[in-house]
């Protein structure tokens, strides 16, 4: 029969999990929120019945199953089995796992780069982090990997495959990706790196408009996107007209980070509604109520401002452009975003353990629950790729006017001559680029001239 000490150790992990159910927390972040230890608090008991039924599961495992079992690893299954079933983001996390997050949060830890979620027993990819080897190698949003290194995704865990997916600097890994739209599975050999997260990039667009790209919400993020603004400002001579947010593919990150994003866009004493509220969080519990309102004012100044957003952003970008589209600061631009409106709280079990427990729910200003429903963008656009029409590779290209017989000739280009060096781009080279992002410049430039002409009106 089971001994004493495990008996004990099974008993105190009852008590933890099921009768100190009240938490009172000291962070919290749109994916992971750090908990202090719990409290004690009103009792939600559970049946003498319940409690003899699990422990009895226990040790009839430990006796009759046809192999030795290891009791720890008893102990932690019957824990990871009970995180798993209440939803993808909630888990145990035993010393490995424990680790990995602490080092993940800090900004820098080793793999290959992807934000991932459990779904139909496999990984589902909610996206790739910039400049990392998923990314550079093409695994996209919305991607299901299905095996790593030839053992199947649905034989691990969560938190097996995620390990699996860790690893030291310049070691091997070989997914199984199967991509919707697509007959046959991808393999890509990547090999691992050392993961540094450059959160806020920035650069000069056509006609004085800029670019600011968050890849993901880190303690330093509002303070490096602000100086990023700043240096638009500067390299455009002051004569900035407005801006690209770009939070595609961004899985989230921390929630105060993503609200002084928010708050660095509004101006606090323009604003007559939601009670100047950003987000605001419900949970089962008091302790887990959360509110943020905005106490700053607009950076741009009144600017227009679009925020680009599609399947990939998750959480903490859905915050903030769902606080944005609320207020009518921003135009939101793309296709519909992730749908993640979930806060995980991580607990503490010992100084090596822990459990990530979905604890809320967030909404924006105006009251909308992003979980499953994601932001709607104001102007959807696809992600489509763009090509010119290269006359060497068409077989009978378009007929213009230059092209009939007897056309009257015009008094200074040589159209003929044009087509023929290739000066003909149908699009800009930021159309075949990025077609949303080409897309998104054109609305700013729309944006730009009504607001000009609000401003002369005025």
């Amino acid at each position: 029969m089971m001994n004493a000490t495990f008996i004990s150790r099974l008993f105190g992990f009852l008590v933890v999990c099921f009768l100190s159910m009240p938490l009172s927390v000291f962070a919290a972040d749109a994916d992971e929120a750090l908990a202090a230890k719990p409290v004690t608090g009103k009792d939600a008991t559970l049946q003498q019945n319940d409690v003899t039924r699990f422990t009895n599961a226990i040790a009839l495992i430990n006796e009759f199953y046809v192999k030795p079992v290891n009791e720890q690893k008893l102990l932690e299954n019957a824990i990871r089995g009970i995180v798993a079933g209440l939803d993808p983001h909630s888990e145990y996390l035993d010393s490995d796992a424990y680790k990995t997050l602490l080092m993940e949060t800090s900004g820098e830890f080793g793999g290959i780069g992807i934000e991932v979620t459990s779904e139909y027993d496999v990984l589902k990819v909610i996206s790739p982090i910039d400049d990392t080897p998923a990314a550079k190698a093409g695994v996209k949003s919305g991607d299901y990997i299905v095996a790593i290194n030839n053992k199947l995704v649905s034989n691990m865990s969560l938190n097996d495959a995620v390990n699996e997916i860790h690893g030291p600097k310049g070691t091997k890994i070989l997914l199984t990706v199967l991509r919707k739209g697509e007959s046959k599975p991808f393999k890509y050999d990547l090999t691992r790196d050392t993961i540094h997260i450059d959160t806020v990039k920035s650069k000069m667009l056509d006609n004085d408009f800029g670019y600011v790209r968050i890849s993901q919400f880190q303690e330093p993020t509002a303070k490096l996107m602000r100086d990023a603004i700043q240096n638009l400002q500067t390299s455009s001579n002051g004569k900035l007209k407005g801006l690209v947010l770009d939070l595609r593919n961004n899985p989230g990150g921390l929630l105060d980070s993503a609200v002084q994003v928010v708050d660095a866009f509004l101006d606090s004493n323009s604003l007559h509604e939601f009670q100047k509220m950003i987000v605001y969080t419900k949970g089962h519990l008091p302790q887990m109520q959360y509110q943020a309102k905005a106490d700053s004012s607009d950076i741009l100044k009144g600017m227009p401002l679009i925020v680009l957003v599609n399947e990939g952003s998750a959480s903490a970008s859905e915050i903030v452009a769902g606080a944005l589209q609320d207020y009518h600061r921003a135009i939101i631009v793309g296709i519909r975003s992730f749908g993640k409106g979930s806060v995980q709280t991580v607990i503490p079990l010992d100084k090596t353990h822990a459990l990530k427990l979905t604890t809320a729910l967030y909404y924006t200003p105006a009251g909308r629950q992003i979980q499953n429903e994601g932001i709607k963008p104001d102007v959807t656009v696809e992600n489509l790729k763009v090509t010119s029409n290269n006359p060497d590779t068409l077989i009978m290209g378009p007929i213009r006017e230059f092209e009939l017989k007897n056309h009257l000739k015009g008094k200074n280009a040589d159209p003929a001559k044009d087509i023929l060096m290739g000066n003909h781009p149908d699009f800009s080279d930021l159309a075949q680029q990025d077609f949303q992002l080409y897309e998104a410049l054109k609305i700013l430039e729309v944006a730009y001239t009504l607001n000009s002409k609000v401003l002369v009106q005025n």
